[in-house]
């Protein structure tokens, strides 16, 4: 049956910084979801990448599931069908939709959606606003959580639709507004004398499991780049020949681009013209030379690097620059030759979070920094991000580095 949506809390006029986080990040996710229609937030463009739709119902359940049930007495589900739909991978939750039939959900519909999203919502305001101080103790790391999770799934919910429309002939934007050119600056470089680090995070505030704990690392001197490989420079890499050299790809990545066809980054066109364009948010948009290098798989960003005569960095050395200042991050996420695996002494989140990131530390590579598309408050520079190596349709460039 479905949950009867409880009163409105009454507000007193002062609500705890968690509450006021809850309320700022279920509203970012529905602006995000704003310029889309429903028949746009329903379709699924590649196994990869999961509707809008879903997307907003599955961080929904997530609440609903790891915040409400436990700690809210008296509460009952939405819909308990919802539950093998919007679980995304927790085993012990039970059985699950497969994700790459996602698409195929066409019921609930985005209505139905929104209205679960509401009931949820109003039921987590009471929870927060009416709680007492020993069930806020014992939730608020699942509800920090979940909107650190919810966070992640927003520039999921840019990176899909980005895939979407591009399958779209109309080549529709899901931005009108102009983009804004970026500034056009030389690459220089920046030396660290390498040396014993702390990577990690050592606190305050929230950090994903993946991130610590703390320990050290020994780092041979190197030198970064101060600003990611931009358009411009990447250009020149495709129109040198650079995706008919082997000579600059790994084994694996040379066969996806002969099993793929790659000739250049994702969603450029014209490469080997005077007037290239990519699709971006804003629609087929002439390339901004300037701009970082985005939606390139990790083979792509190692071929630049090697035909340039440099390397990617490891996943250390990023830290160990970003912590002392380095210029420039925050723009595209960028990948770094280091394998996702757990750092000593790893211990996953307790209870059913436990799932959320250690089964996934195989046959992945880290990337760091964050991008355009990544939420204001998410970005730290201990923050560990990871994908396959032949993925492209995320915001993922590389920075250069060399031996000092």
């Amino acid at each position: 049956m479905p949950f009867t949506a409880l009163a409105p809390v009454p507000r007193t006029g002062t609500r705890s910084p968690l509450a006021s986080q809850f309320d700022a990040v279920r509203a970012h996710s529905l602006v995000l979801a704003g310029p889309l229609s429903a028949e746009d937030q329903c379709v699924q463009s590649m196994p990869d990448a999961s509707p809008i739709k879903w997307h907003l119902a599955h961080t929904t359940w997530f609440f609903e599931t790891l915040v409400l049930v436990p700690f809210l007495p008296g509460y009952r589900p939405f819909d308990e069908r919802f539950a093998f739909l919007f679980n995304s991978y927790y085993e012990a939750l039970g059985p699950r939709h497969p994700r790459p039939a996602r698409g195929l959900l066409t019921r609930p519909s985005a209505d139905e959606v929104r209205a679960y999203r509401d009931a949820v919502d109003t039921a987590m305001r009471r929870l927060l606003d009416t709680a007492d101080t020993d069930t806020l103790a014992r939730a608020g790391p699942a509800i920090t959580l979940g909107l650190h999770h919810e966070q992640q799934h927003q520039e999921l919910m840019l990176t899909d639709v980005l895939h979407l429309l591009s399958q779209n002939p109309l080549r529709p934007a899901y931005r009108a507004e102009t983009p804004v050119p970026a500034v056009p600056s030389a690459m220089d470089w920046r030396a660290f004398d390498g040396g014993t680090v702390t990577i990690g995070h050592r606190g305050p505030g929230f950090a994903f499991d993946n991130e610590g704990p703390p320990h050290a690392v020994l780092l041979r001197p190197f030198r970064l780049a101060d600003r990611p490989v931009s358009n411009g420079d990447y250009l020149a890499f495709v129109r040198a020949g650079g995706y008919r050299d082997p000579r600059w790809w790994l084994s694996d990545g040379w066969a996806q681009v002969q099993a793929q066809g790659w000739e250049a980054p994702l969603y450029w066109a014209d490469g080997d013209t005077g007037a290239p364009t990519a699709f971006t948010l804003h629609g087929q948009v002439p390339l901004d030379l300037a701009a970082p290098a985005t939606h390139l798989s990790l083979y792509e960003a190692a071929a630049y690097a090697a035909w340039a005569g440099a390397r990617l960095p490891t996943e250390f050395e990023w830290e160990a620059a970003a912590a002392a200042g380095l210029r420039g991050t925050g723009r595209v996420w960028e990948w770094t030759r280091s394998a996702y695996d757990p750092y000593p002494g790893f211990k996953p989140f307790d209870g059913t979070a436990a799932e959320y990131n250690g089964k996934f530390m195989m046959g992945q590579v880290v990337l760091r920094g964050g991008s355009v598309a990544t939420p204001p408050g998410h970005i730290r520079t201990t923050y560990r991000n990871f994908f396959p190596p032949s993925a492209r349709w995320q915001f993922s460039g590389l920075r250069l580095a060399q031996d000092a």
